[in-house]
Formats: structure tokens, sequence, C-alpha cells
């Protein structure tokens, strides 16, 4: 890589394990027996699991499970609060120089794609917010619509708004404000963490269920997230806090909660569908970003006859990756 600035941070992929797949595919479970077999320990990669007092409807690690292996990277920020890739990464590369230098390995595990993407390619944190152009954006946007931002964009930037999809307004505008305060387009910004390495060469894993197979423990997961109290947790944020941070209160679980709650509420049993209905669409988003990363090697969960095969298909590829560095 090019020489770092203050604002940038390096890839972590080379000096760490990742374990990914989309919600509910198991990776709790597999990566606490990975951490205990290689001496590891554990960081998690959830862009909601930051945030304090958002436990159940995030499906955080219990205290039994914290304490067999030390994880890391949640309940950082209470859930009014922003918290950004740059804060996640700020943490994340603190905890892996803190983990190596006592000699144990650090394992990444969880499902976010951004922070997933930022991990294993690096990240430009670019300028800081600005307010008022960003208002004075939104304003425009509000009179003339969506595609008047993109054909803006278009004109400074043109790579970013191929990419960004029509609807993503908000990364449009931080695209346009980039531009603004740098001189350079944020697609040219980004060229330097479009590079990859091929999976033969780290450790990035990310398991796969059949479609069927997935589903069923979606709804299952739903099932107990709200037998354990999960309208409750969202009643005592509101409590507590008010209103959630934009990220936090667009979580799935949560935003329909709040939604149901504002509306009076409702049948529980249409509730919990809906979740179980966002929840199978947010993983089909996730296994469709998980595609397009090379470095990921894909764990088909159901070509193992247990989850001690999945383990011992891991540690293969992980020795092997040692014995050759």
């Amino acid at each position: 890589m090019s020489e770092l600035t203050p604002t940038t941070f390096a890839p972590l992929v080379q000096e760490t394990i990742v374990l990914t797949g989309p919600t509910a595919s198991g990776k709790t479970s597999l990566a606490l027996q990975l951490a205990e077999a290689i001496g590891g320990e554990i960081l998690s990669l959830d862009s909601i699991a930051v945030y304090r007092h958002m436990d159940i409807g995030t499906a955080k690690p219990s205290a039994a499970d914290r304490a067999r292996v030390p994880h890391y990277l949640l309940d950082l920020a209470d859930p009014d609060q922003d918290f950004s890739v740059a804060c996640y990464l700020a943490e994340a590369h603190q905890c892996v120089r803190e983990i190596c230098s006592r000699g144990k390995r650090p394992i990444f595990v969880g499902g976010t794609p951004m922070f997933l993407k930022a991990v294993l390619r690096g990240f430009d944190v670019g300028p800081p917010p600005d307010w008022e152009f960003r208002e004075s954006v939104q304003r425009d946007l509000d009179t003339f619509g969506a595609e008047a931002l993109r054909q803006r964009l278009v004109q400074v930037d043109p790579i970013s708004a191929a990419r960004i999809a029509p609807g993503d307004t908000r990364r449009m505008i931080r695209a346009l404000e980039v531009s603004k305060h740098t001189g350079k387009p944020l697609s040219h910004r980004q060229v330097q963490f479009d590079r990859h390495v091929d999976a033969q060469s780290c450790c990035v894993f990310a398991l796969q269920h059949d479609r069927g197979k997935l589903h069923q423990r979606i709804n299952r997961r739903v099932e107990q997230m709200f037998e354990r109290g999960l309208i409750a947790e969202v009643e005592h944020l509101v409590e507590r806090f008010g209103s959630l941070s934009r990220t936090a209160s667009q979580a799935v679980g949560y935003r329909e909660i709040l939604d149901w709650k504002g509306a009076g509420g409702g049948p529980i049993d249409e509730l919990k569908d809906l979740v179980a209905t966002h929840t199978r669409q947010l993983a089909k988003r996730q296994e469709t970003w998980f595609r397009s990363f090379s470095e990921i090697t894909t764990v088909p969960i159901e070509q193992f006859d247990d989850e001690s095969a999945t383990l011992e298909f891991l540690l293969g590829h992980i020795q092997r990756l040692d014995t050759e560095s």
C-alpha cells in the first residue's frame, strides 16, 4: 500500500482470521470452537453489536461464551450515538495489535459487509462531514429529486455514480462532499482499496447453508428473540434514550418494532413474520456481498457431517497457510 495518512486504515486480512456468513448461519458456535483450538480471541464484525443494550436483537455472545473466549468490539457506544466505520476500525486496529502482542490469534466474526470490506481491503475515511453542504444538497434533493442528484454526481465522479444504487442518496451526497473538499473523485481515492488477495493466501471463511435450511434457522432465531423479550428490549431503549441513531434505528428487528409501536401495535404473529421476512432479505443481501469478495473461501455447511468436521476443514486451511508462511 501507499504511505498511510491519519485518515487511512490498512487492511487487516493478512494478520487475522475472518469467519463470516449470513445472519443465523452458526458463526458464533463455530468461532468459539475455532478460537479454543488455535488460541484465538474474537473480534465482533457487526455494526449493530457495537451498541450497548442492543443484545437480544443482535444475538450477542452470552456471558458464558465470553468467559470461554475473550471478545472485543462489542458495546462500544450508546444506541443514540453515531458509530462510523472509521470508529470501528480505530478500535479494531488497536485490538489486533494487543491480541498479537500476547501471542494470540485475532479472529473476526460477524456479517456486516461494509465492516468486512474495510477489514479485508482497508479504508479511506475521507474529509469530515460538512453539514452545511449536506443540508444544501438535501434541499436540492427534496426539490429536484434523486435523478437530478445522480446527474450532478455524474459530472464530477461518473464511476461512483455508476456504482451507487439509484436510491442511495446518502452515499451520493457523501461522494459529492468528498469531491468538493479533496478536489478528487471518491472513486479515485478508493482505487487503492479495490486491491485484494486470493482466497488461497488468506484465512477468510464464509459459512453457506442451503437456502431452505438457512430460512429455517432464521425463523427459529426470530421466534427465540421474541421469547427472550425483544419487544421489551426495544421499549427500554426508547424509554432510556428517546430516539436512536440512524444505524441503530434501522437495524432489522428493532426497526419493525419501533414502527409497530408507532402505529399502536397489532397482532404479534404479523410482527414476527415481518421481522423474519426482513431478516431473510438481509441474509440474501449479505450472501450477494460475500460472493463479490475474492478473499473468501466458501464453507458449504451441508457438505460436512457435523460441526466438528467443519472445524477440521477450517483448521486444515489455517495450518496449511501457517506452514507456507
